[in-house]
């Protein structure tokens, strides 16, 4: 019998027009030179499984490790929002339980009123969900508010298939490495705790992104991906 291997990967799509478009877009926004007064914010947001120790773990000492108890409780999930400036090398991780079009409204507006508040225009750069719109902020805040907060922001969309383009969700990978996976955390106080802990570390370390792909080089490297003229 053949012993065949699988390598699971986001295969690209072959003369498609609107990918090309979404990610030429997005690839001129990581392009841009820095500029504080109209900052590039990348966002993206995933579910995180709650689990509780049913039985207390017995703590190490010098002749053993940690003793933790295979048993244990699911605790409903949490949904983490993760924002990056990955030009000024910041983060911030945000806990909430849903994640609907009020609770990114909601975070946005948190931003924008905090250390974007004197900014005229913000570049946000997201997948197509349908939470991500700027009608969700009318759907969390007053007119006069929401108009105010959709007028500061400036989408662009990342293709579908195109994951490589997210800046966001590579972070988001990051905290889940080094600060979730293998853990069993019981609850968004803990989870919250834990995240900011980690957003606040990376931050003071001032790790940009250093974005390596520019749009000569898609246009060299990806010619299956446009159309053939």
């Amino acid at each position: 019998m053949t012993n065949r291997k699988i390598q699971y990967w986001v295969i690209p799509p072959e003369c498609d027009a609107e990918f090309v478009a979404h990610m030429e877009d997005v690839l001129a926004v990581y392009e841009k030179p820095y500029d504080p007064t109209v900052p590039v914010l990348c966002m993206d947001e995933q579910p995180v499984q709650l689990v509780k120790e049913v039985k207390t773990p017995i703590a190490a000492t010098k002749t053993h490790p940690r003793r933790v108890d295979y048993e244990y409780e699911r605790a409903g999930v949490a949904n983490v929002f993760m924002f990056a400036e990955p030009l000024a090398g910041w983060r911030d991780v945000a806990i909430r339980e849903t994640k609907t079009k009020i609770d990114w409204a909601t975070e946005m507006a948190r931003l924008l009123e905090g250390r974007y508040a004197n900014c005229q225009r913000v570049i946000v750069v997201c997948n197509n969900l349908n939470t991500h719109t700027k009608g969700a902020f009318y759907e969390a805040f007053e007119p006069e508010r929401a108009f105010s907060l959709a007028q500061r922001v400036e989408f662009h969309y990342t293709p579908k298939q195109g994951s490589w383009l997210y800046i966001a969700e590579n972070e988001l990978s990051s905290l889940t490495r080094q600060c979730v996976a293998n853990r069993r955390i019981p609850d968004t106080r803990t989870l919250s705790k834990e995240t900011s802990a980690w957003a606040e570390d990376v931050s003071i370390q001032q790790r940009t992104v250093d974005w390596q792909m520019k749009l000569d080089d898609a246009r060299c490297k990806l010619k299956s991906i446009y159309p053939k003229i």
